[in-house]
């Protein structure tokens, strides 16, 4: 009887024993879905990821400075790939979790058209984007204004937040009257929830293609590579795609 007591209890300390936890940057578009996947991703594995949201430039200068992230979730391609060749991620583990859609947004229902007109007509005092040489909807946004020829015209009314969380906290607050914003922040299941928007097309900006992959100090931790094996699964794509984003 008692060595089966004991049995028991060495049976009960061995999901804990694989359990795990997985210190995860994430780029700030990309906020909602990994919230909801990590929830699943506890639950489905017993792993936790610990979540820190932030720009990715600002994430590269961290990793480069040593902090501790075991996992990146950028908002581009490129950071990922020079973390890559610099020796600072595992090679082999890099792959593209979401290509990210811009959308400009007002929280204002019908201030924003269905093409985006308002930027021809200027009748806002200020338009926000996200800092385009840290985050990637900022450089985006940045794209768009300089193909629709109203860079010049708008430049003087542009308010610039650190991270596209920011540049959206602009706008839901009416600091600025719309803004560049990326669609998976306004959307549920497919659709813009409040406000008014334009959903830009993809041609008038270079493709936002989102990659992740295991940094180096994630190297030998088994919930890392539990976490990019996750965000490959059907179940992981779905969440994702139900944020906006295409795959």
């Amino acid at each position: 009887m008692k060595r089966l007591a004991c049995l028991a209890i060495a049976l009960m300390g061995i999901p804990a024993a694989w359990a795990g936890e997985v210190h995860v940057a994430v780029a700030s578009n990309f906020t909602g879905p990994m919230q909801k996947l990590a929830a699943e991703f506890e639950k489905d594995t017993g792993h936790k990821a610990v979540l820190s949201f932030g720009a990715t430039g600002k994430f590269y200068a961290q990793i480069s400075n040593g902090a501790p992230f075991e996992f990146l979730l950028a908002a581009d391609d490129e950071t990922p790939a020079r973390l890559e060749q610099e020796g600072r991620a595992v090679p082999g583990t890099r792959f593209t979790y979401a290509i990210g859609r811009l959308v400009l947004w007002s929280a204002e229902p019908g201030y924003v058209d269905a093409r985006g007109d308002v930027l021809k007509t200027g009748d806002f005092q200020h338009l926000a984007i996200a800092n385009p040489k840290t985050a990637p909807y900022g450089a985006a946004a940045v794209a768009v204004l300089k193909n629709l020829k109203r860079y010049d015209a708008v430049e003087p009314k542009l308010v610039q937040g650190e991270n596209i969380a920011q540049t959206q906290q602009f706008v839901s607050t009416g600091n600025a009257q719309l803004g560049f914003i990326a669609l998976s922040q306004v959307t549920v299941n497919g659709r813009i929830a409040s406000g008014s928007g334009w959903i830009v097309p993809a041609n008038l900006h270079a493709p936002i293609r989102q990659d992740a992959l295991v940094l180096a100090k994630g190297r030998a931790n088994p919930a890392a590579t539990a976490l990019a094996s996750y965000l490959k699964s059907d179940k992981a794509r779905g969440i994702i795609r139900a944020y906006g984003y295409e795959l």
